[in-house]
């Protein structure tokens, strides 16, 4: 029950609001109306026109809707989207709704879905509904339908079997934050498998593969002892599979197109040097006044041959390196 609250509305000055005869100027009526009653109910008493008001308190379960919708439309979502007939508008698709307070469901209607106490299990390991219990049993009651509700948890379970893995691997784990994130956020039955891919892969430099399995594919790599990366990853299903031959399998299907994109265009670059694309720079304005990207590469240049001894270091590379 939201609690009651007094309101109090300072209104005009009692010689603005009546007039030598003690009547009610446009001014004191006008407060009056603002505050939609009548001026005998207003506090006359005081150096100033006042009116009080007590504000009775709403059910809790009457504010939750409110609180909810005005929560999701400011969520920070870049691109929002409709879909059926509907003008509703969200990140994606809802398929139903759980609202609950204490043992009761809050009556109503959110993104076109009414409320109600049924979830929905894991899509293969528990396809039926899942009725919530109360607010306080949400997170067993999922779990009991091998869905982790809690992002933390999911989060730190496959950030400690990743470790874990990599560790019978005989290496370890690269695990950005935000990579872990978006794992997290992307399962709710995480289990971490080690898979691999083809070691002529490795001919291409690692900062390549690297990008490319985080970015593409939301794998985790492994590095050895001496931070070169080995030719296996670690890759996050939403299943326990029975047969997790399977899912590894088809992960490295899936990388092989895109490291094998990698060494194509590591290849293309190679067949010439870096010299040769200096010339290009020279249709590229830097600034008016200044020239072409060339000039000022030339510029670099020169300055860094000028600089390089002096601090002990080797014009020559300084002058190509600039």
């Amino acid at each position: 029950q939201q609690p009651d609250r007094s309101v109090n509305l300072d209104g005009p000055p009692r010689q603005a609001a009546f007039d030598a005869d003690g009547n009610p100027t446009q001014a004191a009526l006008g407060f009056a109306k603002k505050c939609g009653v009548d001026l005998s109910e207003i506090d006359q008493s005081g150096p100033k026109l006042r009116y009080s008001q007590t504000i009775l308190g709403k059910p809790t379960t009457s504010l939750l809707p409110t609180i909810v919708e005005d929560s999701l439309n400011d969520l920070p979502i870049a691109k929002r989207m409709r879909w059926g007939a509907r003008k509703e508008e969200f990140v994606r698709p809802t398929q139903w709704l759980v609202m609950l307070f204490g043992d009761q469901v809050v009556d109503c209607t959110i993104l076109a879905q009414s409320a109600g106490r049924h979830s929905r299990g894991h899509r293969f390991h528990h396809p039926e509904d899942v009725r919530i219990s109360s607010p306080a049993g949400y997170l067993s009651d999922l779990r009991a339908a091998h869905v982790l509700a809690d992002f933390n948890e999911r989060r730190q379970i496959i950030s400690k079997r990743v470790e874990e893995l990599a560790s019978q691997q005989e290496g370890t784990a690269i695990v950005p934050p935000s990579l872990l994130d978006e794992v997290a956020g992307l399962v709710e039955w995480p289990v971490p498998l080690v898979c691999s891919f083809e070691e002529r892969f490795l001919d291409v430099p690692q900062e390549a593969l690297i990008t490319t399995m985080q970015d593409n594919q939301k794998y985790f790599c492994l590095l050895d002892a001496d931070g070169k990366l080995l030719p296996r990853f670690i890759t996050v299903a939403n299943i326990e599979s029975k047969d997790p031959a399977q899912i590894i399998a088809g992960n490295e299907k899936v990388v092989r197109p895109r490291l094998t994109d990698a060494e194509f265009f590591f290849k293309q670059d190679k067949k010439q040097k870096l010299e040769t694309f200096n010339d290009r720079l020279k249709n590229v304005v830097f600034q008016a006044q200044l020239g072409s990207v060339f000039d000022k590469a030339e510029r670099v240049s020169k300055l860094a041959a000028y600089i390089a001894p002096r601090i002990g270091g080797d014009a020559q590379r300084a002058a190509r390196a600039g």
